[in-house]
């Protein structure tokens, strides 16, 4: 255990002792220097706080010193009352020397230092903390609503979130502490105006009684002692009632309160003019001693016009304070249209109508929604998604929404927010009825169904979904679909600069030799055009450390890289690990596509005449139907020599079917072929 926290475990113990045994007078004054260097200790930082939670200890801290100061009280008056009137050479000091050896002006400045702390100061810190404990829980959940805008908008990353979670959590245990601690010092104040009337009451009858001696003598031995012992004790209280208040009334500021206070205090140079000649005026027209006067107005004349110089110095020569003005000046230059250009990666556009879906006080989750999306993907896709930009648009309709991709549209729908949208299971129940739609995502026929049909539409077998729900799957998919038009340089050189944290050698055997980072983001976009997901970097990059010295074709490169990715694709289309179902390509036809492969000095493309281009579509499009009419997925299988150009053949008019090669399977997969492509 270090130092330090055997020190506070001796202190308590302390505490406990001095509430217990008697002290010796040398150890009561030692204590009591300690009491008042603690006290002036604490309302120095606390004055050199910039913000509360930086002296977040502050309410723990309040009540041992509490603690500390009344265990002293009762050593004082064991020390007075019964070592007859010996209590120490502090207390003794206190008594003779503060005051003047005059009890009944001791006593007046002891009553006069208790309503100053606590009808003033503890009155007042006291209302404060309570006002800022509740004003700070009230204003949690606003503040958790822009922590998570700022998330979403992509203003703040997941680890700042966090840190400004925590710090709004920390900000409230805070002000309800000081709420409750604030009660500490109130008592404080009390509990020292009745321990001086039981010193100075039992003084008297120790006094008389026990010593002899008259009441005049007991009176002015005792009065004193516990008049030097109240001063002894207040004013440190004084000190921490004063530290109280400055750390519950301290707000958003630059610096601490010397900074904070010359600062705004003497904003106004000009204003010290005016109080100056105020000042100087006070002594030629009243009978106030005018040398007093003119000395400070002189003074403060002299402040104003050094602070004036300083500014107008300022100005000649600016540097940050200048920067505010080129700022200023950016923004009303032609050049500042420049940040108009910028386009958002993805965007969420929707009516008047859907703000209850991004708005949190109405119940709105989307933008919770909109964060677990893109973990989602990062995690089924291996890909950062770009900040999603949600916003209002009044050009669309109240229900409708408009998803865009680099600032194009690329899907829209429509929502009913009152309603719940059903999928029928095959069988439709005529007492389900509603406005018949289509699910967004998938292009499903449904219908939109009211709340009190809900129940009956599930137990009917109905798939039932909520309106969030739905917009959230639309997102997902319109974001996956186009996922190889969101990894551009940048977000490579990401997701490589993350892989060289744990895989150094291997990235320095790829890039920048010898695959660039345009090279590597081609790869990367054309597994993910086809769904595949490049989570697996390590596997990825190994191929293209085995094949890029080979050659720099993207497109080959990547046939070699879904090859090594074999059990990943086959978990991805044969989850249960047993029969996958595909259509094959004939020979014929992989032999046509084979020799109509042209190579070029740019890469090599297909060179099919049109007629037999449209034969194979179309016949390809024949075998897919009669597969999904058995309610099967379709795939297409093919040999590896030809499986990226019957992809590029087939992708314009049925991209959302995956082609496969044989090489692409695990060896234990079984594969049954349900159709042919053949050209008759």
């Amino acid at each position: 255990m270090a130092v330090r926290d055997f020190s506070i475990l001796l202190g308590v113990i302390l505490i406990v002792i001095m509430l217990i045994i008697p002290l010796p007078t040398g150890m009561i004054d030692f204590l009591i220097i300690i009491n008042i260097s603690i006290a002036l200790l604490i309302i120095l930082v606390s004055m050199n706080t910039r913000e509360p939670l930086q002296f977040s200890i502050f309410p723990t801290l309040l009540l041992l010193i509490t603690l500390f100061r009344l265990g002293l009280n009762v050593s004082t008056t064991r020390a007075i009352l019964g070592n007859q009137g010996n209590a120490g050479n502090v207390i003794e000091t206190f008594g003779q020397f503060v005051v003047g050896g005059n009890a009944l002006v001791g006593f007046v400045v002891f009553i006069i230092l208790i309503v100053i702390q606590f009808i003033v100061i503890t009155k007042g810190a006291e209302r404060v903390s309570e006002v800022g404990a509740r004003f700070t829980l009230d204003a949690m959940p606003g503040k958790q609503m822009s922590i998570d805008a700022d998330l979403n908008a992509g203003i703040i990353s997941d680890i700042e979130a966090r840190e400004r979670r925590k710090k709004i959590e920390q900000e409230a245990d805070f002000y309800g502490s000081m709420d409750g601690a604030s009660k500490f010092v109130k008592g404080d104040a009390i509990a020292g105006i009745v321990i001086v009337l039981i010193n100075i009451i039992f003084g008297l009858v120790i006094g008389m009684m026990q010593e002899g001696l008259a009441i005049g003598e007991a009176a002015g031995k005792y009065t004193l002692l516990t008049v030097g012992d109240g001063l002894v004790s207040q004013i440190p209280a004084l000190l921490i009632s004063t530290a109280t208040g400055i750390v519950v009334t301290r707000a958003a500021s630059e610096g601490n309160l010397g900074h904070d206070i010359t600062k705004q205090l003497l904003a106004y140079p000009k204003m010290l003019y005016v109080a100056g000649g105020t000042i100087a005026l006070l002594g030629f027209f009243t009978p106030i001693d005018s040398f007093v006067t003119t000395i400070v107005g002189g003074l403060l004349v002299v402040g104003g016009f050094l602070l004036i110089r300083n500014d107008s110095k300022v100005e000649d020569f600016p540097d940050g304070d200048g920067e505010q003005e080129e700022i200023e000046n950016e923004i009303k230059s032609p050049e500042s249209v420049v940040s108009l250009l910028q386009i958002d990666p993805i965007e969420f556009e929707f009516g008047y109508g859907l703000i209850p879906l991004a708005d949190a006080n109405q119940g709105g989750d989307l933008l919770d929604r909109v964060v677990m999306i893109r973990r989602q993907l990062a995690i089924e896709m291996g890909m950062i998604v770009p900040v999603i930009r949600i916003r209002d648009n009044i050009q669309l309709q109240p229900n409708e929404y408009s998803i865009k991709i680099k600032g194009n549209e690329v899907a829209k729908g429509e929502l009913l927010l009152d309603h719940f949208m059903a999928m029928s299971p095959g069988v439709d129940d005529e007492n389900i009825v509603g406005i018949e739609t289509l699910e967004p995502a998938f292009g499903l026929p449904a219908i939109w169904i009211s709340e009190d049909l809900k129940e009956q539409a599930e137990l009917a077998g109905y798939t039932v979904v909520d309106p969030p729900s739905v917009v959230s799957t639309h997102l997902t998919e319109v974001v996956k679909r186009h996922a190889h038009e969101l990894i551009g340089r940048q977000e490579t050189k990401q997701l490589i600069d993350h892989l060289n944290e744990t895989y150094p050698t291997l990235v320095e055997e790829v890039t920048p030799n010898p695959l660039s980072t345009g090279e590597i983001q081609k790869v990367l976009s054309h597994l993910l055009k086809e769904k595949v997901s490049i989570r697996n970097l390590p596997i990825i990059f190994e191929t293209l450390a085995d094949y890029g010295q080979m050659t720099k074709d993207t497109d080959l490169l990547t046939e070699y890289v879904r090859q090594s990715l074999s059990r990943q694709i086959t978990k991805q289309y044969v989850p249960d690990g047993e029969t996958l179902y595909v259509i094959t390509v004939s020979g014929t036809v992989e032999k046509m596509v084979a020799d109509a492969v042209q190579q070029t000095e740019h890469g090599s493309f297909l060179n099919l005449d049109p007629s037999t281009m449209q034969t194979i579509i179309e016949h390809t499009m024949g075998e897919i139907d009669r597969m999904q009419e058995t309610g099967q997925m379709p795939i297409i299988l093919c040999s590896p020599a030809v499986r990226m150009y019957i992809r590029h053949l087939l992708e314009r008019y049925i991209p959302q079917i995956p082609v496969l090669s044989y090489n692409e399977l695990e060896s234990h997969i079984e594969v049954q072929s349900v159709g042919v492509v053949n050209v008759s």
